[in-house]
């Protein structure tokens, strides 16, 4: 069977196609009468079509044009070294990160993997152009948040320099001294003299920035200057183990040795980041940078503007993270909160009542998810406030008000109870070995007579727990343990109440830190 098409058939067919082919190129919006519109059933002409509402501008060349002179290039000059055990010029990150490597050839004054001279040679560790000898540079970014001159940058960037020049856009090279930095969040203050006001950008509210949104990225990537990027936020409250405040976004705008400092825009115009460390495999780009958020970045600026320095709130604790297993041992519905692991005497927490094993839940009214949480809320406390505590005590919720103190600049370290142990048999419980800690074990492990528990000999083949031979367990339960017996005790109650594992203290190594014990067959 033939069927014939109307003059008027072939018309409205590749209308039809023009408009599928529109809505699937992203051009219009196609409303539910419009769709009717183009049914067999209508006589109507061509359907009325919505356009698509788009965020992302057709160019960012305005936005570049709007915020461009106020980043700038900066060159700082240190007396060199004869070696260096980490490198200057990246946050210092723990053995065996992914970091690590990249940070180690960002050092490399070589550059390529053959020796060649790369574009970055000038970066860190190498002089830049004529720098006197003997003397090492880093090139950097930075950018201009008020016309009387005040620039932001990384610390990182201008770590131990004795020279600091900032460069304009237009070339106007100007000698700058330092206001204040904090090594803690990677940011520094400086201060630059013009006869004239200076292009100045504002602060973004970086807590209302979310994953997905376009930014821009402005910087001095291998002593180019002058570089824009695109891209958008791909993550949120990224640890990258660079302090004990890391917050960062992560971002997919191309960002390069010598971003950091630099600033990371929103569509508006205003910071929202900035740009601190990237990852990468090979010193360039590959889509996943860091930059510290303008909440965070703004609030220490302005006590450097201020002070010159940063005072941060001090409970006095050492906290640890709250693992499923940790959970179940002190009756908790899921891994959330901090575990004290140890308590400073005579700091606002001692004083206040906290106690190892307690369970920070919430600070202030604000929920304490995560250990960051805690640590940052702490830090954002001024000195001499008052602050309610919500923990978790012996399987009970309760509140605690805690004066928070101002934060030492040298580190606070909580001091072991002393004691000696009493003389006991070896035991095995749960698949652990256990000892009395004497004498000959003490000089074994390198234990002072400050520490008090059962050593841990070895353990029951397949054994499967987060202790190790050699630790001391110091407390079971919320119970102290000087015997093997004592340890032995305080298991059994445990499984005879129901509990799926125990929480238990001990020292390893001279440090504290607690573990969940599985119950049930060794």
């Amino acid at each position: 069977m033939t069927t014939t098409l109307s003059t008027a058939r072939p018309s409205r067919t590749r209308r039809l196609r023009r408009t599928i082919a529109a809505v699937l190129l992203g051009t219009t919006v196609l409303t539910g009468s419009a769709l009717s519109g183009l049914s067999a059933s209508h006589a109507q002409a061509t359907p009325p079509a919505v356009t698509m509402v788009q965020d992302t501008p057709a160019s960012f060349a305005d936005l570049a044009a709007k915020v461009s002179p106020a980043v700038v290039n900066i060159a700082a000059t240190q007396e060199a070294k004869p070696e260096r055990a980490q490198p200057r010029g990246m946050p210092a990150f723990p053995p065996g990160s992914p970091f690590e490597e990249f940070f180690r050839q960002f050092q490399n004054p070589q550059g390529g993997p053959q020796g060649q001279n790369a574009p970055d040679d000038d970066e860190d560790g190498a002089p830049p152009q004529g720098s006197p000898r003997g003397k090492t540079g880093a090139l950097g970014s930075g950018f201009i948040i008020d016309a009387s001159g005040y620039v932001v940058t990384n610390n990182h960037v201008i770590d131990g320099a004795s020279e600091i020049t900032v460069t304009l856009q237009d070339g106007t090279a100007l000698p700058a001294t330092l206001v204040g930095r904090d090594a803690k969040t990677d940011i520094a203050l400086l201060k630059v003299k013009s006869e004239k006001p200076l292009p100045a950008v504002d602060w973004a509210d970086s807590a209302k920035t979310r994953v997905g949104d376009w930014v821009m990225a402005v910087g001095n990537p291998f002593g180019l200057g002058g570089t824009v990027t695109k891209g958008i936020v791909s993550a949120r409250g990224r640890d990258i183990h660079s302090g004990p405040y890391d917050d960062y976004f992560q971002l997919d705008a191309a960002i390069n040795r010598g971003n950091s400092g630099g600033p990371t825009f929103d569509l508006a115009g205003n910071v929202i980041g900035i740009n601190t460390a990237i990852y990468s495999p090979n010193g360039g780009s590959v889509g996943i940078g860091f930059a510290i958020p303008s909440n965070l970045a703004k609030e220490v600026v302005a006590q450097l503007r201020d002070n010159g320095k940063v005072e941060r709130g001090w409970l006095g604790v050492k906290i640890q993270e709250v693992t499923p297993e940790i959970a179940d041992s002190v009756g908790l519905p899921g891994a959330k909160g901090a575990l004290v692991a140890e308590v400073t005497p005579d700091s606002p927490a001692a004083k206040a009542g906290l106690r190892q094993g307690d369970v920070v839940l919430s600070y202030d009214g604000k929920p304490v998810d995560t250990l960051r949480d805690l640590t940052r809320r702490v830090a954002e406390t001024k000195a001499g406030g008052t602050v309610d505590l919500k923990i978790l005590h012996q399987g009970r919720e309760k509140t605690v008000s805690v004066h928070i103190d101002r934060l030492a600049d040298a580190t606070q370290v909580a001091a072991a109870e002393g004691g000696k142990a009493e003389n006991s048999a070896a035991e095995a419980v749960k698949g652990l070995k256990l000892a009395t800690l004497d004498q000959a074990a003490r000089k074994r492990l390198g234990m002072d007579e400050a520490v008090k528990g059962v050593v841990v000999t070895g353990l029951a083949p397949k054994t499967e727990t987060p202790i190790r031979p050699g630790d001391v367990i110091v407390r079971v339960g919320d119970e102290t343990v000087k015997t093997p017996a004592d340890v032995s005790r305080k298991v059994a109650e445990a499984e005879k109440a129901g509990q799926k594992a125990v929480l238990v203290l001990i020292n390893r190594q001279g440090n504290e830190t607690f573990v969940a014990l599985k119950l049930g067959h060794a």
